[in-house]
Order: C-alpha cells, then sequence, then structure tokens
C-alpha cells in the first residue's frame, strides 16, 4: 500500500484496502470555516438528536470574510459562534485568536503524523506536509462528520513524485508546486493521492512542504502527502502536537505513475490566468505590467514566507500605481514578523500590512480587482474572476517574486533584482 492508503487502512480497521475500495474511516480531526460551517450547521441540526462527536476534535475558523466585512458576513460568524457555545466547542477562533485556517490548525499543534482530516474547504490537503491524511469535503459531509466522527472515502491511486537535488536562492516550494501542476496539469491528479518521496524531500522546510501539498488541488488531487522526517517530528514537537503515528509505504506499492522532478533546476515560476497550469518561467515571460501584489494566504502567508519577502523589499519601494498588501496568516505569525522588524520593512517599502484573513484571494475583501487589473499574487488559484471582476487576472507566485514584481511594476524575476537602477526601483 501506498502511504495514504495505509493510513486510511489503518482509520477504517482494517489490515489493507484497495484502490476504488469505499470505506469508512475514523476522523481526527473535521474542519470549516465562515463560508462553509453555517452551512454544515445547518445539515447538522436536521440529523435527529444530533450530537458532537468530540468538541475537542472540531476546529471552526473565521477567516475567509473576517474580520467581518459586512453585514451577512457577521451573521455567518455569529452562527458558528453561538453553534460553539452551544456544542463547548473549545476550537472556535475569531478576532485576536484568528488566523488563515491552514496556517493555523498547524500552529496550534491541531493535527499530527497519521491523521485523517477532513475540512470543509478545497485546500484541507496542506496536513499533508505532516504526514496526514487531509482532504476537503462539502458542507454536508462536514455535518456528518461533526456527529458522527466517521466520513467515507474511495481509495484513492496515487502518484509518486520523486524528489531530487535542493532549491536555488530565491527558489520556493511554491515554484515546485507550480512547475509539477504544469508538467500534469489541473486535472492531472483527478481523485489521486500525491506523495511525495526521495532524498530532495530533506531539503524542504515545513512552509515549503505545506504550501505544496495545499495546491495538491489545482492539480486535480485527493491529498498530497509527505514523509514523516525529522524535520517533520521537530515541527510537531515545537507546536506541542500529540504523539505521531508513522507510516510509511510499503517498498512494492504500485502507482498509477513516477514523476521526478530535480530540485535544482526548478527556476521561479508564474501561474498565468486563468488557470495554475499556465506555469511559465521567465524565459517565456514578456512585459506584464501589474496593478497590484499580494503576498499571504493559507499557501504563503507564513513567517518564512515574510522573511523571504522583507529580503527583497528592505530599501527599495514598490513601483507608483502597485497596491502592495501583506498578509500575514496568523496573529503568531503578525506579532513574530512585528518582532523581527519585517512590518517595518513592509511600510516604508510602501506596502500595507493586513489583519489575518483570507481576503482577496477568494474575491471577498481587502484588495478586490476591477476590470481590466492585474494582480502578482501568492494564493492557490487564479480563476475567472477569483480576486474581483471577471475582467480582471491573476498570476500565481512566490513571495519573491511577488516583492520583486512590487517593486519592479511588472513580472520580475528576483534573481535580476539587482541590476534595477535606484531610478527604476524608485519610479
Amino acid at each position: 500500500m501506498t502511504l495514504t492508503q495505509k493510513i486510511l487502512a489503518a482509520h477504517a480497521g482494517k489490515e489493507t484496502v484497495a484502490v476504488g475500495e469505499l470505506i469508512l474511516a475514523n476522523l481526527d480531526r473535521v474542519l470549516a470555516n465562515d463560508i462553509t460551517a453555517p452551512v454544515a450547521i445547518e445539515e447538522f441540526n436536521r440529523i435527529a438528536d444530533a450530537k458532537i462527536f468530540d468538541p475537542d476534535k472540531i476546529s471552526l475558523v473565521m477567516d475567509h470574510f473576517a474580520p467581518n466585512k459586512d453585514i451577512k458576513a457577521a451573521e455567518q460568524c455569529k452562527t458558528c459562534r453561538d453553534f460553539a457555545g452551544e456544542h463547548s466547542i473549545p476550537g472556535f477562533y475569531d478576532g485576536g485568536d484568528m488566523g488563515v485556517e491552514h496556517a493555523l490548525l498547524p500552529e496550534k499543534g491541531l493535527v499530527t503524523a497519521g491523521d485523517v482530516v477532513i475540512g470543509a474547504d478545497s485546500h484541507t490537503c496542506t496536513y499533508g506536509a505532516l504526514g496526514a491524511f487531509s482532504t476537503g469535503v462539502g458542507s454536508t459531509d462536514m455535518a456528518v462528520g461533526m456527529a458522527t466522527g466517521k466520513a467515507w472515502f474511495k481509495v484513492p491511486a496515487a502518484i509518486k513524485v520523486e524528489l531530487t537535488g535542493s532549491l536555488q536562492p530565491y527558489i520556493s516550494g511554491k515554484d515546485v508546486v507550480l512547475h509539477l501542476i504544469g508538467l500534469i496539469g489541473v486535472d492531472g491528479a483527478l481523485y489521486q493521492s500525491i506523495e511525495f518521496t526521495g532524498e530532495g524531500v530533506a531539503s524542504l522546510s515545513i512552509s515549503d512542504r505545506l504550501c505544496i501539498c495545499n495546491m495538491a488541488i489545482e492539480a486535480g488531487g485527493k491529498n498530497g502527502i509527505f514523509p514523516v522526517d525529522e524535520i517533520t517530528l521537530e515541527y510537531l514537537k515545537s507546536t506541542g502536537a500529540k504523539e505521531p503515528k508513522i507510516y510509511t509505504a510499503d517498498e512494492d506499492a504500485v502507482y498509477a505513475r513516477v514523476i521526478k522532478i530535480n530540485l535544482s533546476e526548478i527556476e521561479p515560476t508564474v501561474a498565468f490566468p486563468h488557470l495554475p497550469e499556465n506555469a511559465k518561467t521567465f524565459k517565456e515571460i514578456g512585459e506584464v505590467k501589474i496593478d497590484q501584489a499580494v503576498i499571504g494566504s493559507c499557501t504563503n502567508g507564513r513567517l518564512e514566507d515574510l522573511v523571504a519577502a522583507a529580503e527583497i523589499f528592505k530599501g527599495r519601494r514598490v513601483a507608483k500605481g502597485v497596491r502592495t498588501i501583506i498578509i500575514p496568516a496568523t496573529q503568531k505569525i503578525y506579532l513574530e514578523a512585528l518582532k523581527l522588524g519585517l512590518l517595518e520593512i513592509f511600510i516604508n517599502a510602501g506596502a500595507l500590512v493586513s489583519a489575518p484573513t483570507c481576503g482577496p484571494c477568494l474575491g471577498g475583501h481587502m484588495g478586490i480587482l476591477a476590470a481590466g487589473e492585474r494582480a502578482v499574487a501568492t494564493t492557490n488559484r487564479n480563476f475567472v474572476g477569483r480576486m474581483g471582476h471577471v475582467k480582471s487576472e491573476v498570476y500565481l507566485a512566490s513571495p519573491t517574486v511577488a516583492a520583486a514584481s512590487a517593486i519592479a511594476g511588472k513580472l520580475f524575476d528576483p534573481r535580476l533584482l539587482p541590476q534595477l537602477t535606484a531610478g527604476a526601483v524608485e519610479n
């Protein structure tokens, strides 16, 4: 069995599972946000005599339209707040205790290796970076998960991604995953597990891995997952996560296909509108002027991302006419960035810093685009109208590319930033 299949078998109480088999698995965590939870709560309340199976295993994170952008958003958060109070759910995160859900849960040690996690959000696959099986579900499945502590799955086939080498300067996990999606397409891993292996894994930080697994869904994947190594265990220990359960793929595990990626050869990569598969390196990119840069989200709003961006912004100014928005993914990250002086660097560079929120990623608030405007963003989707008007455009990139582009006023290779003259930077 593959790594994912091993975890699913254990949670279904079975010795083995086979590709395509339908199983009922026990859940370690059930997650939802301020958009999807109200729908799940409505369905939960339709279940006769429903009770939460384990309040400590439920997480309700107010992040998409929070801080509340309007009356509707406020009503949605209130629905979640009241539900959490009624059912004594401690894991309700709002206000000063909130953060973008897929950054918040790992930070708080709420997910560990070997867990099975469902979330009413497609990017729940993020937690595969910690050696967990995690996947997005609909709000109805989430409601039943809250009530029963179980969910049904069709056991997925798997794609094996063998990683060698190590990343070059200015390159991150975002470039890796955009490269991968560019190779296989947005449906290249449809209902399959993307399992990362190889000696190259050791060179990737937890932040890199979280970013890569986060975007497994953008290739159609059921989940993305990394093996547990010393880097994983050290991170889990630092967050106070419960004791990990480590699974490993069998040597004779069967994979639908094997993809080899040399990390040393990865270049800064940008996904052009309107699909994440439209991946291009700067050898293929001409002059593309931008109106906005966004650095944040559940994909790239972690401290490591902000540090990388700050190194680009330090001593420089964003181009005139480019709105640059920095969004730390959690309150803890915000505070750490403050202590490190990163926020001062961003503000001095002409950027604005937001409270933690999903905000502009889904066209919610805090950076909506008008018709004809272009944004370079460290977010995970660039569909038509994703960040605002249907005639706007979103270019997906890493924090270093987004920062360099904000300074240049156009899509720009961060490796070439020193070549910009002082005048070009200022103008």
